[in-house]
């Protein structure tokens, strides 16, 4: 019995941690620049929103949801239980790394169109607005 629960407890602890590292994870949004980001130049062009449409984005997945959901005990009984541990642990780890996001479609100035997808609710944008969009050639953001 005492395995049983050690076992339990250590599965809980790690989906507690990949919750935990999912939920420290910055958000991706026109406002924040991460270390590797600052000082580096970015291209800047200019455009008009066309429209925006919210979007869900899913975040990299780690791993240790799927690790943390499993736990070893024997024969069949533990595989199936590591399987399905391993899924659920997999599914909440999904489900934390998810964020909202907008897609914002601008035409740019040179009469290009492209659209960007980023997290926020992109309520303080409107069709119609003047904005830059900015890229290092790794990443692009919408920013007024």
């Amino acid at each position: 019995m005492n395995t049983a629960i050690s076992r339990f407890t250590t599965a809980l602890a790690l989906v507690a941690l990949a919750l935990l590292a999912a939920g420290c994870a910055a958000p991706r949004n026109s406002d924040t620049y991460y270390g590797g980001q600052a000082l580096r130049a970015q291209s800047v062009d200019l455009g008009v929103i066309e429209s925006l449409r919210p979007v869900q984005i899913q975040q990299g997945q780690t791993g240790v949801g799927t690790v943390g959901g499993g736990s070893r005990a024997n024969a069949a009984g533990a595989i199936a239980g590591a399987i399905v541990g391993g899924m659920i642990g997999s599914a909440i780890e999904r489900d934390a790394t998810k964020a909202n996001g907008v897609e914002i479609t601008v035409r740019l100035d040179s009469g290009k169109m492209i659209a960007i997808a980023q997290q926020g609710t992109g309520d303080e944008y409107r069709p119609g607005d003047r904005v830059r969009v900015l890229s290092d050639g790794y990443t692009t953001r919408v920013s007024r």
